[in-house]
């Protein structure tokens, strides 16, 4: 059994320095050595990663079988073989890439999170300003969002609130326009930019976009975010995210953060270094790519 050596940090000093074969140049450790030094290794997320890139091989086909009995129990073989076919039926690299599309989910999360944020935080300055009311959310349930010319939407916007707003009450939270804000869904936010509530509301939706090419209108915004509406379902639905076809590509994750990149510079530029600090989509992309 062999462990690479810098495991041996982890290992208290006086341990260490009973325990290790005093030959630098030995690997071969035994079991009882191999299981001490386990238990002190921390529990912390980067002493696992590190854990888990050494290649320390364990034969035991009892756990094999129970992990792969596991894998398809919960996992379900329909969701596995996407991955198997991808990889050529080559179930080692098909488990590599299966994890390395959740990395590609979490990798870009953060900047779809926090795009988030800033787009309906953009509105809510817009549209009070438009109102002259900061509680324009509440109080526009009487106002643009009853207009009978919405009841083909069955009234989306104002019943989206009023649910927020029993579900407040329910839990003996206070209603204020900051709660119900924060609530909406991504879908709300959007649908500002739909025609039918676009022109009831004076066209204010598209001015938060300051910065944006005079070619891009209501319509090509509106349909850049339904993308990122689309895809950001797709990561929280754990779907796969690394394929065209059968074939391994990541072409619309970066497609999306291209996407993503344009939508925030039009708000505001100097966002910009913040949401590069927390992307790492294409380090994770890279990675996919060379399984």
């Amino acid at each position: 059994m062999k462990v690479y050596r810098f495991l041996l940090p982890y290992l208290p000093y006086t341990k260490r320095c009973k325990e290790f074969p005093k030959s630098h140049k030995k690997k071969e450790l035994s079991t009882e050595f191999l299981y001490l030094l386990f238990s002190y290794i921390p529990k912390e997320e980067e002493a696992l990663l590190n854990l888990y890139c050494t290649k320390i091989q364990i034969n035991s086909d009892i756990g094999f079988s129970m992990k792969n009995e596991l894998r398809n129990k919960y996992f379900s073989r329909p969701r596995q073989n996407r991955y198997l076919i991808a990889t050529l039926n080559d179930k080692k690299r098909a488990k590599r890439l299966y994890n390395a599309n959740i990395r590609l989910a979490q990798s870009i999360h953060p900047i779809l999170t926090q795009f988030e944020v800033v787009l309906r935080n953009s509105l809510n300055i817009q549209l009070s300003s438009y109102f002259i009311d900061n509680d324009w959310i509440i109080n526009q349930k009487n106002g643009f969002m009853k207009n009978p010319s919405l009841a083909h939407s069955r009234y989306f916007i104002k019943n989206s609130i009023i649910k927020t707003e029993r579900k407040l009450n329910r839990r003996g939270i206070p209603v204020t326009s900051g709660k119900i804000i924060s609530d909406q869904t991504f879908g709300f936010w959007i649908a500002l930019f739909l025609s039918h509530h676009y022109a009831l509301i004076g066209g204010q939706p598209i001015q938060i976009f300051a910065h944006k090419p005079t070619s891009e209108d209501r319509a090509s915004i509106y349909s850049k975010l339904d993308d990122v509406r689309k895809f950001r379902n797709r990561v929280n639905h754990c779907e796969p995210l690394c394929f065209n076809d059968n074939k391994i590509d990541c072409s619309e994750i970066l497609e999306i953060r291209s996407k993503l990149y344009d939508l925030i510079s039009w708000i505001e530029p100097e966002l910009i270094p913040f949401f590069e600090n927390i992307d790492s989509v294409q380090n994770k992309v890279d990675n996919t790519l060379r399984i």
